[in-house]
């Protein structure tokens, strides 16, 4: 079933265009997560939903309802905001109630639903405290448990984990999958962290100026990005693009640079079949294979960043730049001569022009 219908959505504000005929269909219990650059148009995208802008044009569904025009009280949300937004005046308890009580639900009902929220979130002991004693990811816990008491069935998240340090977003980032498997309700979550993307989502709808660019599963994003703009911002270290062209060969189609030929025997195209032209050849780090042999791209090291587990080596080929993963274990000196092999099968070419997958 559908839990959120995005039909058609545009916002502008005068000639300026944020939203742009938007379409998306969120299903019941679905991690959805809007990712992107500032600016893009995510976080405008999730305050439509929860109805703190005005669209200019098109609907919103949820639960099959038409809540285009309700009131954010009315359309069965809960919103965690990236500040934590609490009352430093109130207690935890208090904070987490009051929503609750100017709603007038019965004093025995609020019990329930804070003590819930503190045992799914683990804040129990902090229900006496005051904003000022907690830490921040203890802050961010209340915040999310504001949202859970209200009992619906969508749950919005704007960026919740970006003002904490990286080893408590990692942790909250984990306490939210578990959080997610334990409640099943829908979630959609904004973020410009591909980490959070990858690990969070269900699905990952990757946004540029107001435009959903691919819409898939985390894996396909990245193994199979839909554009150029997708393969790069996906990846952490970037995808390594590598300019050419494809030119035909006997029995199918080789990869040109200024100093190798490539056969593309391995490629795993979208189906348009490959055409001769300029193109770029897009392949991420981890694909690469680095030593010497038969077949293999000439490249010079140019720097190695140790990174813990492994190492990332920068080489350079014909001009280019090339990044690969290596077994930290492994040393290359600057200036050494290596080979470089290509996994195809996990490779990308792009339309230098349209800049889609071919």
């Amino acid at each position: 079933m559908t839990s959120v219908l995005i039909k058609d959505v545009s916002l502008h504000y005068g000639a300026v265009h944020v939203l742009k005929s938007l379409n998306l269909d969120i299903a019941e219990g679905e991690f959805l997560v809007l990712l992107g650059p500032s600016g893009c148009g995510k976080s405008t995208l999730l305050n439509c939903i929860a109805g703190l802008l005005e669209v200019s044009s098109g609907q919103i569904f949820i639960n099959g309802r038409n809540v285009t025009w309700e009131e954010p009280k009315d359309r069965g949300i809960g919103m965690v905001f990236q500040s934590y937004a609490l009352y430093p005046q109130m207690s935890v308890e208090k904070n987490l109630s009051f929503g609750l009580r100017i709603a007038k639900v019965p004093a025995d009902e609020i019990r329930r639903r804070v003590d819930r929220a503190a045992e799914i979130l683990q804040i129990g002991p902090l229900l006496k405290r005051k904003p000022a004693e907690l830490s921040g990811g203890q802050r961010q816990r209340v915040a999310m448990g504001r949202a859970l008491v209200r009992d619906v069935d969508v749950f919005l998240f704007d960026e919740p984990l970006s003002n904490l340090d990286a080893k408590l977003r990692s942790e909250l980032r984990v306490e939210l999958k578990r959080l997610h498997q334990r409640l099943g309700n829908t979630m959609i979550y904004v973020t410009h962290d591909q980490i959070e993307a990858l690990t969070l989502a269900d699905r990952i709808a990757v946004m540029r100026s107001g435009v959903i660019q691919q819409l898939d599963a985390p894996q396909t994003i990245y193994n199979r990005p839909k554009n150029l703009y997708v393969a790069g911002f996906l990846g952490s270290p970037a995808m390594n693009f590598i300019k050419g062209a494809i030119e035909p060969m006997a029995g199918g189609f080789a990869f040109q640079t200024e100093a190798a030929r490539i056969d593309l025997a391995g490629y795993v195209g979208e189906g348009g079949g490959l055409r001769a032209g300029p193109a770029i050849l897009g392949v991420r780090p981890e694909h690469i294979a680095v030593g010497n042999g038969a077949g293999m791209l000439e490249a010079e090291v140019e720097l190695i960043e140790t990174m813990g587990s492994d190492s990332l080596v920068w080489l350079r080929h014909a001009g280019q730049p090339i990044s690969a993963r290596v077994e930290s274990s492994r040393r290359h000196p600057v200036g050494e001569k290596l080979g470089v092999k290509l996994d195809l099968s996990l490779a990308s070419l792009f339309d230098v022009e349209t800049q889609e997958r071919l």
